[in-house]
């Protein structure tokens, strides 16, 4: 489920006063300014700084810099900033999306906080790591492409070193002594690092916590500092031994003093950590037993990422918790094929950096074995052909001007609307390219009017020329004949003479200036012609490479550019963690198993309908086998994990009474829903250059340029997968799988000889537009949303309209949650994104049926794991703890 793009600002607009920074957690502003963040390479040329008074027929000498056309794009000017080489082959922005690896560096099933000044916008895919935090991952940056970055268990197993083959959560070389403890301030890295790792600020409360502890928020800065103390150490501490619940009483002595000396604080600043998802999160040994008695009763309609995730907290704060999947499977989007030694990732495939990423921890509690993906990606041509890399490369530096020019547009020219609508990316990238192609033209033609105007100016000049010789023959007659005159000469024989030689000579300087003026003239025409401008823009051979890149930017969002919104499609861009981006070996499927272990899971259970009421809801569901009967869960709660395929599915796949409110409805018709697709092919032998993990296949027409775009050599076994994007992935949806992998044979054939390309010994194509439980692969900006869409899809429903701006009523309190890739801002598409909104949504239904236990009490229990879930008491206007429902399910 792991994006991206995939370049961003906040969208600007309304958006940019909702700026988040990228330090900041899901969903939560930040009160204060947000960490410096490394600016990205300047990258507009400098032309621009007028463009918003261009008229229109200049816009292209604007967007693109005045030097883009030296011939084709072959030769065109520099590009700005970083190139995408490896990173777009393959990685575009949204790495490790539920399919496959970036730029939100394509991925989720199949990948992008912003920038205020709208001029330091990234378009491109292009990622730059922030420097506060580089030192991070430089043990794993560091690493060689054949080492692999391995999880603990492997690290004991094979009794591996810790040099070069983790990652510290320090940003400080380990041969540097820790300062002492007694010193007030932490080595720069420990608690940064720990803070980072949390993706929260270091040195600044975020709004959600300053919302939490009123009191700390209102207090002086030294408080504050107190607090930031407390809550980066805790982090510290749990990330240092993430496979180990940190309770407050083992972490209380391990806060040096004078931080430790507020018990009280510490105990609630564990209680908000633990609550909100930042500590005790995942697969871990528990030191106080789960509850014996359960204190409310949650339903959670699906067992991907997100359901599991809630389910794991909600239990471990003691409520009873049930999900229901319709698939006989846990996992949703993250699927593992697995036949004999054969490994392939169906759906998620990629981490997409370990910096500031909760997989990160994940990936320490299970077993996943974690490789870097190499970023070399060669591109072939159907004859088998390699791209040279000068060509590929200006092509690649074309593509990124593309894309910052239409980032220009939208941002400073303000172009986001034509005829009413709003302008998707992929119109205004082919608006660039019409503009491009238009001053290529009036380029030709100017060449060609002045080359006209030359050789007007030479036929002149040699016209004179032929008068002035005429013009000397007869003046040398005239000379000769008056010269015969034998001296002494009369006064006007003289004169005569002297007369004609005068006009001879001023005659002959004439001629002389007019040779030079030629000669100018011929030397000028003839630079002209050896250096003439480009017939096109794009040959047709540059037009095939830049639809690759395109195809690839599709992968990265999994629709089509089309769909795409302009202003918004990257809003995620600067969120994207730290780090290589890594692919899970062993497969994808071992964390959603893990995660699902100990839980009470209903699978092959189909949710038909959802009732919700002031005392709580109710699930009728069906039996995915086709058994009769209807079974009817009760619950004080819901969480709804339910793709957005699902959700926006007509007729509805599920029934909502009462129906959703008309806010909820509208930005899931607004938002998009892409589909990526794979074909796995298994073979008994590797033919292919073991050395890559990627390697690109240039298509034919722009037309067909997703299909079969990239191919992903991952495992050890030789398999090797296949990516079908853009509007590919739906026509070949409807396409047999012997025709399909067919195509893949002949494509492989073309690059590697027919000879060397077995039939494969198994092959599987996926098909998720038409998968009943996803219908699809994951969610993108579509034209007409934004960022804002995903935050009210994150908003739980009541079962009576809100007033907005009104009070929460205790007796009309939300009953209806939502989680999942879809309803999370920040890290939309992708694995990690679910992952975070589950532990959201179970932070939130906990507040509300358990009350705040980080609150500021009359009495503060010393330990608040041992509080009985009777006597947390909610707060002032929070409802009263609803008693649990009956948990096991009645037959209708």
């Amino acid at each position: 489920m792991d994006r991206k793009d995939k370049e961003k600002s906040n969208g600007n607009g309304d958006e940019t006063k909702g700026k988040r920074d990228r330090n900041s957690p899901p969903q939560q502003q930040q009160l204060a300014p947000a960490m410096p963040m490394a600016m990205p390479v300047a990258s507009m040329p400098l032309s621009m700084g007028s463009a918003p008074q261009l008229q229109p027929i200049a816009l292209t000498r604007a967007l693109m810099g005045p030097n883009i056309h030296q011939g084709t794009v072959a030769s065109a000017s520099h590009a700005s900033g970083q190139s995408m080489h490896g990173h777009s082959h393959g990685h575009h922005h949204k790495s490790g999306h539920h399919h496959g690896h970036h730029h939100k560096q394509p991925t989720l099933l199949g990948s992008s906080g912003k920038m205020d000044d709208a001029s330091s916008r990234r378009t491109s895919k292009r990622k730059r790591a922030k420097v506060e935090y580089k030192e991070m991952d430089d043990k794993l940056a560091n690493l060689s492409d054949e080492e692999q970055y391995f999880s603990e268990e492997d690290r004991q197993s094979k009794r591996l070193g810790p040099a070069g083959t983790g990652i510290s959560t320090r940003a400080v070389p380990e041969d540097v002594p820790d300062m002492d403890e007694s010193d007030i301030e932490e080595p720069k890295g420990g608690l940064e690092g720990a803070a980072f790792s949390g993706r929260l600020p270091h040195d600044k409360m975020t709004s959600q916590e300053a919302a939490c502890f009123p009191d700390i928020i209102q207090s002086p800065a030294q408080t504050q500092k107190l607090f930031l103390y407390i809550r980066n150490r805790l982090l510290q501490l749990w990330m240092e031994n993430p496979k180990l619940q940190i309770t407050f009483e083992n972490a209380l002595p391990q806060i040096e003093a004078p931080y430790n000396s507020d018990v009280q604080l510490v105990g609630r600043v564990h209680a908000y950590l633990e609550r909100h998802g930042y500590i005790n999160f995942g697969v871990y040994k528990r030191i106080i037993p789960l509850p014996t008695k359960t204190m409310g009763k949650v339903l959670i309609i699906g067992a991907g990422i997100a359901g599991l995730a809630a389910a794991r907290q909600l239990q471990s704060f003691g409520m009873d918790v049930t999900i229901l999947e319709a698939r006989d499977r846990v996992g949703g989007r993250v699927t593992t094929y697995r036949k004999g030694n054969y490994v392939a990732d169906l759906g998620a495939m990629v981490v997409t950096g370990l910096g500031g990423n909760p997989m990160t921890l994940v990936s320490k509690q299970v077993n996943m074995e974690l490789a870097k993906i190499k970023q070399k990606c060669p591109l072939y041509e159907s004859g088998g052909t390699t791209i040279a890399k000068d060509k590929d490369e200006m092509v690649e530096r074309e593509f990124n001007r593309l894309l910052e020019a239409t980032s220009f547009m939208s941002h400073h020219l303000d172009f986001n609307f034509l005829n009413g609508k709003q302008v998707s990316l992929g119109q205004a990238l082919e608006l660039v390219i019409k503009l491009q192609e238009k001053q290529v033209k009036e380029k030709k033609t100017d060449y060609l009017r002045t080359i006209i105007d030359l050789q007007d100016q030479k036929n002149d000049i040699q016209g004179r020329m032929i008068q002035l010789q005429e013009r000397l023959k007869e003046l040398h007659k005239q000379h000769k004949d008056a010269s015969e005159v034998k001296p002494p000469r009369e006064i006007v024989a003289e004169f005569l003479i002297r007369s004609k030689m005068r006009d001879i000579n001023e005659t002959c300087r004439q001629h002389d200036e007019l040779r030079e003026k030629l000669k100018e003239v011929e030397e000028k025409i003839q630079e002209l012609e050896t250096n003439p401008p480009s017939d096109v823009y794009l040959s047709s051979r540059d037009r095939q490479i830049l639809d690759w890149h395109f195809a690839n930017l599709e992968f990265a969002n999994a629709t089509p550019l089309s769909t795409l919104s302009l202003k918004h499609w990257d809003q995620d861009d600067d969120f994207e963690f730290t780090g290589s981006h890594l692919t899970v070996r062993n497969g994808y499927s071992c964390v959603p198993v893990a995660l699902s272990e100990g839980l009470d899971i209903k699978l092959n259970t189909v949710v038909r309908q959802v009732k919700y009421n002031s005392s709580g809801a109710e699930i009728i569901t069906q039996n995915a086998k086709g058994q009769a009967g209807n079974y009817t869960y009760k619950a004080d709660a819901v969480i709804c994990t339910l793709p957005l395929g699902v959700l926006k599915q007509t007729p509805p796949a599920v029934q909502f009474i009462p129906p959703l409110p008309e806010w909820k409805t509208s930005a899931v018709h607004r938002m998009g829903y892409g589909n990526l697709n794979k074909v796995v092919l298994c073979f008994d032998k590797i033919f292919w250059d073991q050395s890559v993990n990627l390697f690109g296949h240039v298509g034919s027409t722009t037309a067909s340029r997703g299909e079969l775009f990239l191919f992903w050599n991952l495992y050890r076994a030789p398999v090797l997968l296949a990516l079908v994007a853009g509007e590919a992935a739906q026509i070949m949806e409807n396409v047999s799988d012997d025709v399909i992998v067919g195509r893949c044979l002949s494509v492989l054939r073309g690059i590697f000889g027919n000879s060397a390309v077995p039939q494969p010994k198994d092959a599987v194509v996926t098909r998720w537009r038409a998968d009943p439980w996803s219908r699809g692969s994951y969610s993108y900006v579509a034209a007409g949303s934004s960022g804002n869409d995903y935050d009210l899809m994150a908003t739980p429903v009541t079962p009576t309209p809100v007033i907005p701006g009104a009070p929460p009523q205790p007796s009309n309190m939300p009953r209806l949650f939502f989680a999942g890739e879809h309803t999370i801002r920040n890290y939309p598409a992708t694995v990690h994104g679910a992952l975070l909104s589950g532990l959201r949504e179970a932070g939130r239904i906990a507040d509300q049926f358990l009350g705040s236990s980080y609150s500021l009490p009359r009495q503060m229990p010393p330990v608040a794991h041992q509080v009985p879930a009777s006597s947390q008491a909610a707060q002032p206007g929070a409802p009263p703890p609803s008693q649990p429902q009956q948990s096991q399910p009645v037959q209708g």
